[in-house]
C-alpha cells in the first residue's frame, strides 16, 4: 500500500499542480475579461492548448510505468498532434502564419490606402486568418493574409502622398504656356510642391503629367477629381481645347469656333468643394470608423502605461490619484473594446 501511495504520489502532485497552473491562466488570460473579441480571444486560447499539450505530457511523464510503454504514449501524443496538423488545411495554417507575419512587419495598419493585385482601399480591419479593407465604392473585401505576402503591397504614407493626372494636348500649343496653367490647377486643388512632367512625344500629342503633394490622405479620391475639375477650368479659361489632334465633327462649324463649353461660374464653389468630400466618407465609412477606434484604443493603453510608469516614483498620496485614472482608464478601454465587439456581432 505505501509502495503504492509512493509510486502515484508524483502523478498526483504534478496533476494538483498542473491543474492549479491552467486555472490560473484560464482565469488570467480569459475568465477576467469575457468581453475579449474572437481576434484576441484566439492568441490567448493558443496558449491554453500549449499549456494543456504541457500538462499532458509532464502527466505521462509522472506515470508509474516502464521506459518503453512512456515512450510509446508519448510517440501516440506526437503522432496524434502531427495528425491534426497533417490533416488541417495547410491554407488556414498558411493564412495564420502570414497574419503572425504582418503583425510583426507591420506594412500597413488600419485606416491606411492600401493597393494590392487587383484591390485598392482602406484597412478596415485586421485578423489573423484575413485583412479586411473597404473599396470606393463602399464594398468590405475580405482578402487572405497570403495574398498580402504573395503580392506586392502599395501603402499610402499618412504623411502624405503624390497625386497626379495624365492628359494630352496637341503641339500647337507651346509647352511654356502649359505648364503654369497646369501647376496653377493643382494649386487651387490644395497640392503642395506641384510640377509638371512631359511623359511621352507622340504623333500626334504631347502627354503631360501634373502632379502634387496631398498632405491629407484621408481625402485621398476627392483631391484626384478636384484635380480633374481645376485642370478643367485652368485650361479651357485659358482658351486651350482639351481634345485629341484627330477631333473630328460632322456639323458644319465656323472656323472660329472652339470644343470649349461655356462657363458658367468664375471659381468652384464650396458646395462642388465639399460633395467630393461626403462621397469619401460615406465610401469609406467603415475604414474611418475603424482608424479612429483603433486610434483612440492605442492612446488609452499609451496613456496607462505612462501612469503605471510614473506610478513607481509617485508619493503614497499621488499614488491613490494616479490607481484611480488608471483604473478609470482600464474601464474606458474594456468599454471601448466590447463596444467594437458588439458592433462586429451587429454587422
Amino acid at each position: 500500500m505505501t509502495d503504492s501511495i509512493t509510486q502515484f504520489s508524483p502523478l498526483v502532485l504534478s496533476i494538483i499542480i498542473w491543474a492549479a497552473i491552467l486555472w490560473g491562466a484560464n482565469w488570467l488570460l480569459l475568465a477576467r475579461q469575457p468581453d475579449l473579441g474572437n481576434e484576441r480571444k484566439f492568441p490567448r486560447q493558443l496558449i491554453m492548448l500549449a499549456l494543456t499539450i504541457v500538462a499532458l505530457i509532464t502527466a505521462i511523464l509522472a506515470l508509474p510505468i516502464n521506459e518503453s510503454s512512456r515512450n510509446q504514449l508519448l510517440g501516440l501524443i506526437g503522432l496524434i498532434i502531427s495528425g491534426v496538423v497533417a490533416f488541417s488545411s495547410t491554407t488556414i495554417v498558411s493564412n495564420l502564419m502570414a497574419g503572425l507575419l504582418l503583425r510583426i512587419t507591420k506594412p500597413f495598419r488600419i485606416g491606411d490606402f492600401v493597393s494590392v493585385g487587383e484591390h485598392f482601399g482602406r484597412v478596415s480591419e485586421r485578423g489573423l486568418f484575413d485583412t479586411e479593407i473597404q473599396t470606393e465604392s463602399r464594398e468590405l473585401v475580405s482578402l487572405p493574409n497570403t495574398y498580402f505576402i504573395n503580392n506586392p503591397v502599395t501603402t499610402t504614407r499618412s504623411s502624405g502622398t503624390i497625386i497626379s493626372h495624365t492628359l494630352s494636348l496637341g503641339y500647337d500649343r507651346h509647352h511654356s504656356k502649359i505648364e503654369p496653367l497646369l501647376i496653377q490647377a493643382a494649386e487651387q486643388c490644395g497640392l503642395t510642391d506641384p510640377f509638371v512632367q512631359i511623359t511621352k512625344l507622340g504623333d500626334f500629342s504631347v502627354s503631360y503629367r501634373i502632379a502634387g503633394l496631398l498632405t491629407e490622405v484621408k481625402q485621398l479620391l476627392t483631391a484626384r477629381s478636384n484635380l480633374c475639375r481645376h485642370i478643367l477650368d485652368s485650361l479651357h479659361e485659358a482658351g486651350v481645347e482639351i481634345v485629341s489632334p484627330t477631333y473630328m465633327n460632322q456639323r458644319p462649324q465656323d472656323s472660329h469656333n472652339r470644343a470649349i463649353p461655356r462657363i458658367t461660374r468664375t471659381a468652384p464653389t464650396e458646395e462642388n468643394e465639399d460633395s467630393g468630400s461626403n462621397s469619401h466618407d460615406i465610401a469609406f465609412d467603415k475604414a474611418e470608423q475603424a482608424e479612429k477606434v483603433e486610434n483612440r484604443r492605442q492612446k488609452l493603453k499609451d496613456d496607462i502605461k505612462q501612469l503605471e510608469a510614473s506610478l513607481k516614483e509617485a508619493s503614497e498620496q499621488d499614488a491613490e490619484e494616479i490607481k484611480e485614472r488608471i483604473q478609470s482608464k482600464t474601464k474606458l478601454l474594456q468599454a471601448l473594446e466590447k463596444r467594437e465587439e458588439q458592433s462586429k456581432d451587429a454587422r
